[in-house]
């Protein structure tokens, strides 16, 4: 198992931040290699993915959510494996540090070698990075989900 932390502050509020994370099926505007999200219960998701060519489908489940707080989630069926949590910081009024850990479980040659050159925390940082892009230009969240896990 593998383990990535990144963390990136973002200029909106933590309830903004937050309320946009829950937006599961929008994760493809700032994830590269997350090709669709479909929410097929309040905790339960499934990721269609293509990277470096391979395609892999799973479904996570939130195992925890706390509204402007945190979300937490593992894998329970398909090709990947892993579990994580991404937690949300009030900096002040307008912003937020959102920090990122993520248990991996490379499957295979490919994803073993790719997981010791930092793929994945190379990876995890740009989407980070994207998210902020992408929540600071809208200025506002485009949905929430406010419930509790």
């Amino acid at each position: 198992m593998s383990v990535v932390e990144e963390s990136v502050e973002v200029e909106v509020p933590v309830t903004t931040a937050y309320n946009q994370w829950t937006q599961f099926e929008e994760f493809p505007n700032f994830m590269d290699g997350v090709e669709r999200i479909e929410q097929r219960s309040p905790t339960l998701t499934h990721w269609v993915t293509k990277v470096g060519g391979t395609t892999r489908e799973f479904d996570a489940e939130v195992t925890e959510q706390i509204p402007d707080e945190r979300v937490a989630w593992t894998t329970v069926a398909g090709e990947a494996r892993q579990a994580g949590v991404v937690t949300f910081h009030r900096l002040d009024d307008s912003r937020t540090k959102i920090m990122l850990q993520l248990d991996h479980d490379p499957q295979g040659i490919a994803d073993t070698v790719g997981d010791k050159l930092g793929f994945v925390r190379h990876q995890a940082k740009g989407d980070l990075k994207r998210f902020k892009s992408f929540i600071e230009s809208r200025g506002a969240e485009s949905g929430a989900w406010r419930g509790q896990v």
